[in-house]
């Protein structure tokens, strides 16, 4: 799938904002630890996502009823949904440099029902005008998403069959309608209730 840049000015995929909150020290001091283990912009990067969708449960996995949004909270607790985890990876990629934003994709039960948007992550290498779309949502017994530039491999392949979306934009920052669902929700299971059905 070609991958569509929101914004033309990349600069927009390394800004900092509310959500995105990578001047956060929580944020540095995270980013420089794996900064440190690696050394290059690729190690990094895998690092980073790696970091992130096997040290930060999804809270539907692990049944954290609290709903984290800024990328700092989600590190501090180690809590989020897809959305929050994608804000978390976006973050530490920005603070090293590395320009990422937001894509999301359409996705429903076996039968199409109870549609859903889940959030994921693009990255643009240094150097490369290519994205590349990375799933920091966390594995379990049926989902195995990897980071990997050469193909995609997402915790969701999806199926068009029954009405599944791969949105092709790239947004610099989070989408409204999945950022205003996160601020609003007192917990996970008011969460659940309002989740975007589609963008």
């Amino acid at each position: 799938m070609q991958l569509i840049q929101q914004s033309p000015d990349v600069h927009d995929y390394l800004v900092s904002d509310q959500a995105i909150d990578h001047w956060h020290p929580v944020v540095q001091e995270t980013a420089d630890a794996l900064w440190s283990a690696t050394g290059d912009a690729y190690s990094y990067a895998k690092a980073a996502f790696e970091f992130v969708r096997d040290t930060i449960p999804h809270s539907a996995d692990s049944g954290d009823l609290r709903v984290a949004w800024r990328a700092s909270d989600v590190l501090s607790t180690r809590n989020g949904i897809c959305y929050a985890k994608s804000h978390a990876l976006v973050a530490l990629l920005r603070a090293q440099g590395v320009p990422a934003g937001f894509c999301y994709q359409r996705l429903a039960d076996d039968d199409g029902c109870n549609p859903v948007v889940h959030g994921l992550v693009a990255l643009r290498m240094p150097g490369s005008s290519r994205w590349y779309r990375q799933d920091p949502r966390g594995n379990k017994p049926g989902v195995d998403a990897q980071f990997t530039l050469d193909r995609e491999q997402l915790a969701f392949p999806v199926r068009p069959e029954l009405g599944e979306v791969d949105y092709p934009e790239v947004y610099a920052a989070p989408h409204p309608a999945t950022l205003k669902v996160l601020q609003e929700a007192a917990d996970r299971p008011e969460l659940w209730r309002n989740l975007p059905t589609a963008l």
